[in-house]
């Protein structure tokens, strides 16, 4: 009968954990190394060199050098002398390796069978995730890819690195920007002001546009999504939780053909909004644009979709409608302020993850119905403030009167343009750039924004 995974004993090498430990008790300077690799005791197979190496690191926490005597004194004070195989076991350590000098290899080699047992036991959970009923295949998925991603981490290794070597790398980006001429170094969202004053979105940032229901969050980004996909040809995945995918693509080509919306809906189409139609067709299902529509996503769905959409799809920018429609997944118990606290917290590690910027749509709450918005004003959690890298607000303001003008009371109210409305994108956080206004007007019939130019601002 073939030898099966269970009948095998876990990957690891005694004496490579024995040098590891040698190494540790002849050389105070090889502590460095087990540091640098996050070496922890779990990371040994046998149970004595654990608690040899859980020694090792006590008395490192209190500024002792480790050495046999100083070992087997901790290890008696901590009652586990026995379980580390006793004094003549800790002595025979340092006669079993060459040279201390090879401390870097045999941490190495330790960490590198931890993590395949490690694998292991992914694998073995895996098998028992897939046999739970009660869990959902995204789930699951969900549950691998966060291991797996956790052990790349653990995989990673610190090191100090001296100043010069940084500065020279900097230098080399800041020659290259200058050669190239170009400000923007980030993803280009098509509205020149802004990409002023942000250099463009750039990646691994948490980016939150926010304003109260109905001032066009979900125009503004589709805006800067077709510009990015469309016309600079930048991968863009677009997360849509409230509206369906003829929805977003009635919008998408009401904004790129100029055509009213309503005739895109009826069909009453003039000729030369056929033809304008027609003309874009070819740039939108050319473009590196992929649309994601599921009511109520969970969180973990949505990061299983990002991981996949950036490694398959390569792209480089991601747009979430909205935060709030996002489902956390947790226990129904939990406060949605601790939910929403979560779910923040999870997309700006997901930026940091996949390398790429994060947009998200945010509400605003009720206090900000009448008031210029402000940080303050961001919906169910204060986290999202201190999370997000740039916080950008879209304000329309709202026409006052004067309460003692009787004159005016009495008069008929001229008729207003509601077509056309001039809308501030108000700046008021960016963790390393400048705060400011973007001047701009919704053309709505459109579902646009255009800047708002001395030309066309009344």
């Amino acid at each position: 009968m073939a030898q099966t995974f269970k009948d095998k004993t876990p990957p690891h090498d005694d004496e490579l954990e024995q040098a590891a430990l040698g190494s540790l008790l002849a050389d105070s300077e090889a502590i460095s190394a087990v540091t640098q690799l996050h070496l922890k005791p779990d990371d040994f197979y046998s149970r004595a060199n654990q608690r040899v190496f859980e020694a090792v690191l006590s008395l490192e926490a209190k500024s002792l050098r480790a050495d046999i005597q100083t070992v087997v004194h901790e290890l008696k004070q901590m009652g586990k002398l026995d379980e580390a195989g006793g004094a003549s076991y800790i002595s025979s350590l340092t006669n079993v390796i060459p040279s201390s000098a090879n401390i870097d290899y045999y941490a190495e080699m330790v960490k590198n069978y931890s993590l395949k047992r490690a694998l292991l036991k992914l694998a073995s959970l895996i098998g028992v995730s897939v046999y739970d009923e009660s869990k959902e295949v995204t789930e699951v998925l969900e549950e691998v890819q966060k291991s797996i991603f956790q052990l790349s981490d653990i995989r990673q290794v610190i090191r100090p690195r001296l100043i010069g070597e940084v500065l020279k790398e900097t230098v080399d980006i800041i020659e290259s920007a200058m050669k190239s001429g170009n400000p923007i170094t980030g993803v280009p969202t098509g509205y020149d002001h802004l990409d002023q004053l942000t250099s463009g979105f750039q990646a691994e940032e948490f980016i939150i546009i926010g304003a109260r229901p109905s001032v066009g969050k979900t125009t503004i980004a589709l805006n800067m999504a077709a510009h990015i996909a469309f016309h600079k040809k930048i991968p863009t995945a677009f997360f849509s939780l409230e509206m369906s995918e003829i929805a977003l693509c009635q919008r998408l080509i009401s904004s790129e053909a100029m055509v009213l919306a309503n005739n895109l809906r009826s069909g009453f189409l003039s000729s030369g909004e056929y033809k304008r139609i027609i003309d874009k067709m070819a740039i939108i299902y050319d473009s590196p644009f992929h649309i994601v529509t599921m009511p109520n996503m969970k969180l973990s769905e949505l990061r299983t979709q990002a991981r996949m959409l950036r490694t398959k799809n390569k792209v480089e920018i991601i747009f979430i409608d909205y935060l709030g429609l996002i489902t956390h997944g947790g226990h129904a118990s939990i406060p949605r302020f601790e939910q929403i606290s979560e779910i923040s917290r999870s997309l700006k590690s997901l930026a940091r993850e996949l390398h790429v910027p994060i947009v998200v749509i945010c509400q605003l709450n009720r206090d900000a119905q009448f008031e210029t918005p402000t940080l303050a004003h961001l919906r169910d959690s204060g986290s999202i403030e201190q999370d997000a890298d740039l916080v950008m607000f879209l304000n329309i303001e709202s026409p006052k009167k004067s309460k003692y003008d009787k004159n005016k009371e009495e008069e008929e109210e001229k008729p207003q343009n509601f077509d056309i409305v001039p809308t501030d994108l108000i700046i008021a956080k960016q963790r390393n750039g400048p705060v400011g206004v973007v001047k701009l007007q919704r053309v709505n019939k459109y579902a646009k924004f255009v800047p708002l130019t001395k030309e066309n601002q009344a």
